[in-house]
């Protein structure tokens, strides 16, 4: 199984940072953010990873080259502009596919999380297309996203609602029916939740929504801190 992460953004809330620097290049407890997400891969088993990107997409190609450093193979889905993230997925559908394969990973780019990735296994049940991280509602997000039950299937409304984490196995089926162009994966998912297509996971760790400078310092001084061994 392959594994996508999502480095497509403009990062436009973590202007001026990002004015030069592509947000998943932005540094955190000694290295970028993507490094984190490239190493927790390699010790969870992946060997294959896709990224995609648009905004000053060279610097990340100039930065992980074939993804070697990373004891990976690394390839690039390449976007004139951000397509969004189902966009985005659909675009790299042929790189994430190539073995035959239904299932892949994805993860946001711009997130840090101590999930252990081996918890993701593809889902015994034919009828599932996505399975979700789930987290606690963080405090600039208190609502939350979705709700999931005591079956683990995941439900767009619902009481006790958490967060997207930013982290799910989907299968190409759940983009059958997208055009090319701009998408964005929320309404895929309600839409797979109105079928019971979609289960979840409950991660209860730490979980990091680099959206803002402020919250890119603060991960940056808990890291410095020795909360994550970082490789």
């Amino acid at each position: 199984m392959k594994a996508m992460i999502l480095a497509a953004g403009k990062g436009e809330r973590m202007r001026p940072l990002t004015l030069t620097t592509p947000k998943p290049l932005l540094p955190a407890g000694g290295q970028p953010l993507i490094g984190y997400h490239l190493h927790r891969l390699r010790r969870c088993g992946f060997h294959e990873v896709v990224i995609n990107h648009a905004w000053l997409g060279t610097q990340i190609e100039q930065a992980l080259g074939d993804g070697r450093d990373y004891g990976l193979h690394i390839e690039y889905s390449r976007e004139a502009e951000p397509l969004e993230t189902a966009g985005g997925i659909r675009q790299a559908l042929p790189l994430l596919t190539t073995a035959g394969e239904d299932w892949f990973l994805v993860i946001n780019g711009d997130i840090w999380c101590d999930f252990d990735l081996r918890q993701l296994t593809i889902p015994d049940q034919p009828d599932l297309q996505a399975v979700l991280v789930l987290t606690d509602n963080p405090p600039h997000h208190p609502a939350g996203d979705f709700h999931l039950d005591q079956a683990h299937r995941v439900h767009a409304d619902g009481p006790q609602k958490l967060t997207f984490a930013g982290i799910s196995l989907l299968h190409r089926s759940l983009f059958d029916r997208l055009e090319p162009g701009h998408h964005a994966l929320a309404p895929l998912l309600r839409q797979a939740m109105a079928q019971h297509r979609v289960s979840g996971v409950h991660h209860t760790g730490q979980w990091y929504d680099i959206g803002t400078p402020e919250r890119l310092a603060e991960l940056d001084r808990r890291l410095g801190q020795g909360e994550e061994h970082h490789r």
